[in-house]
């Protein structure tokens, strides 16, 4: 479903990126893990179309059937439109507007009302505390709650690939359990998931594969199982000896 060949990024003058190459296939649940300031947010922004690459190519494929489509110099807008959803670090909600208004922002560029109501209507039944809060201000919400809301605007825009940018970070371990056991619940649906995350024991039992980035290069990949064992993978981010 998605390919990125080489992508190079810099940030100013930061070369951040250093020929990042990574495949997400349809269906998989995929994870991106490395300590801070490795890349990982700045490949998710360079997916959504929040940066641009210098060199490489980034090749989305939604359907079987479908032509190719290098996505690496569109617009965010037109990745949204064509299945591509972001659920950003620090979640982004909009603090001033109510839960139902940020879930609505999520269908903003769809003009299907009655499947937006459906859509809204499943991401209720998913997360129950966003139908019983629709009219609260998002910015009121718990950090857990906030986390759920974020995900459901994600969905609303019926992505057929969902990046996650840190859906755990701050949140208390029984909600992060209750956030990864609704990610595998919207997989099953259907939908492809790539995930940056810095609970690594987590991400690596959710994930169908993973990718280790140091530095702005991926250094390791392969499936989630076989990395948990790695000796390297281990130390660094799973608190082995």
């Amino acid at each position: 479903m998605l390919k990125l060949n080489d992508i190079h990024v810099y940030r100013g003058q930061t070369y951040v990126l250093k020929g990042v190459s990574l495949e997400v296939g349809r269906g998989e649940i995929v994870a991106l893990i490395g300590a801070n300031g490795a890349g990982k947010t700045t490949t998710l922004r360079t997916i959504s179309g929040l940066l641009t690459p210098k060199n490489g190519s980034i090749i989305y494929t939604p359907e079987k059937d479908d032509p190719p489509w290098d996505i690496s110099g569109a617009q965010a807008e037109d990745i949204v439109a064509r299945g591509i959803a972001h659920c950003p670090e620090g979640r982004g909600v909009f603090a001033q507007l109510s839960v139902r208004e940020n879930l609505m922002v999520g269908a903003y560029l769809r003009n299907d009302k009655k499947q937006i109501e459906y859509d809204h209507e499943r991401v209720c039944h998913m997360f129950p505390i966003l139908g019983e809060r629709a009219n609260q201000a998002a910015g009121s919400l718990s950090g857990g709650e906030q986390a759920m809301l974020a995900v459901g605007r994600a969905l609303m825009t019926r992505p057929r690939l969902l990046i996650l940018d840190e859906p755990s970070l701050g949140l208390a371990p029984l909600v992060v359990e209750f956030i990864f056991d609704m990610l595998a619940e919207i997989n099953s649906q259907g939908v492809t998931v790539l995930l940056v995350e810095q609970n690594a024991v987590m991400a690596l039992k959710l994930a169908n594969r993973a990718y280790v980035l140091e530095n702005g290069q991926v250094t390791l990949s392969g499936p989630s199982d076989e990395l948990a064992r790695d000796e390297k993978v281990r130390r660094a981010y799973l608190g082995g000896e």
